[in-house]
């Protein structure tokens, strides 16, 4: 969750991302290559409208490679845009819709906006999506950051109050492919700025709070064009059933720290268990309602922790329930 920026000065607007420079940054001052060697190139590879300095000004996301051109260890877009670019995958058209949870915090404090400091605020009931000087806390910022990635151009769906006081949720999608990764990055770039500028600490925990207090996810729903046509929800009962079989593979790669989140309780199945069920969300994996009844349509992956990597969760799921054969 380690986000870094900088900016440069252009001659002139630039619309596509080839037309951009590529760029270099110190990778020994962020842990990314050794001193005697510390430059990292910064390939573009996608521009939004900057909402902070506005105007012809834009933000650019990058993936970071070697010198040689070798993507670094933690570029996992390069690996993602390989899965994304197979033809099969191609052929299906795979939608993300995101929902992006996270906590607002006390700058000094490190504890959630609207809590007493060092104490706690009445029990869960009243916060998710309340309204209210005593239930919703930090509604400014989240109303910020939602104007903002519309005029960024981001394809944010909405927003709402979470379960837990200070904890607040934004949707990205749906949005195809490769292009779902990149904009649930620069949308929490955005927040990530606009905390900034509010002097409260973003923080994308899975658990920030220990006790009865629900966790943060990052809930992935999820089609394909087959799952979309006429006869789709057998194709969903498939796609789930290759998930179930590398359940262990797609928590290792759903997020650190998830386990103090998936316990069972609080709305979430136990790390250890896969199972679905429609409008189960206590399950790994909910199909809804209208899903059900219309026979088509799409699922939601609800193990992905809220400090998931974009990249990695939406190719990965790609990848089992596309690419793997039974």
């Amino acid at each position: 969750m380690d986000l870094r920026s900088k900016a440069r000065t252009l001659t002139g607007p630039v619309k596509d991302p080839a037309m951009l420079p590529k760029w270099n940054y110190d990778g020994s001052s962020t842990g990314q290559a050794p001193g005697e060697d510390s430059e990292v190139i910064l390939y573009p590879q996608a521009i939004f409208r900057d909402p902070f300095r506005r105007g012809n000004n834009i933000l650019v996301m990058c993936d970071a490679y070697t010198p040689a051109g070798e993507p670094i260890p933690t570029n996992k877009r390069h690996s993602a845009a390989k899965i994304f670019n197979h033809p099969d995958v191609v052929a299906e058209e795979p939608w993300y819709g995101i929902e992006q949870e996270y906590t607002l915090l006390q700058k000094d404090v490190n504890w959630p906006m609207g809590w007493p400091t060092g104490g706690y605020p009445g029990p869960q009931g009243p916060y998710y999506c309340g309204v209210g000087a005593d239930k919703a806390f930090g509604r400014d910022i989240v109303d910020s950051h939602y104007k903002a990635c519309l005029y960024a151009g981001i394809n944010i769906s909405g927003i709402n109050g979470e379960v837990m006081p200070g904890q607040w949720e934004f949707q990205v999608g749906p949005a195809v492919g490769i292009s779902a990764g990149d904009e649930v990055w620069v949308a929490r770039y955005i927040l990530e700025r606009i905390t900034e500028i509010a002097g409260v600490v973003l923080s994308f925990d899975p658990k920030p709070v220990q006790g009865d207090w629900n966790g943060a996810g990052a809930h992935t729903n999820y089609s394909t064009k087959s799952m979309r046509d006429d006869g789709g929800f057998e194709v969903i009962e498939k796609a789930i059933e290759k998930l179930g079989l590398r359940h262990k593979e797609h928590i290792s790669a759903y997020g650190s720290g998830n386990e103090r989140r998936l316990t069972g309780k609080h709305e979430t199945a136990d790390i250890n268990t896969f199972k679905w069920g429609v409008a189960n969300r206590g399950a790994s994996v909910r199909v809804g309602r209208e899903t059900e009844k219309a026979g088509k349509g799409y699922f939601e992956d609800r193990r992905p922790a809220s400090n998931m990597d974009p990249y990695v969760v939406t190719s990965m799921i790609a990848e089992t329930t596309i690419l793997m054969k039974h």
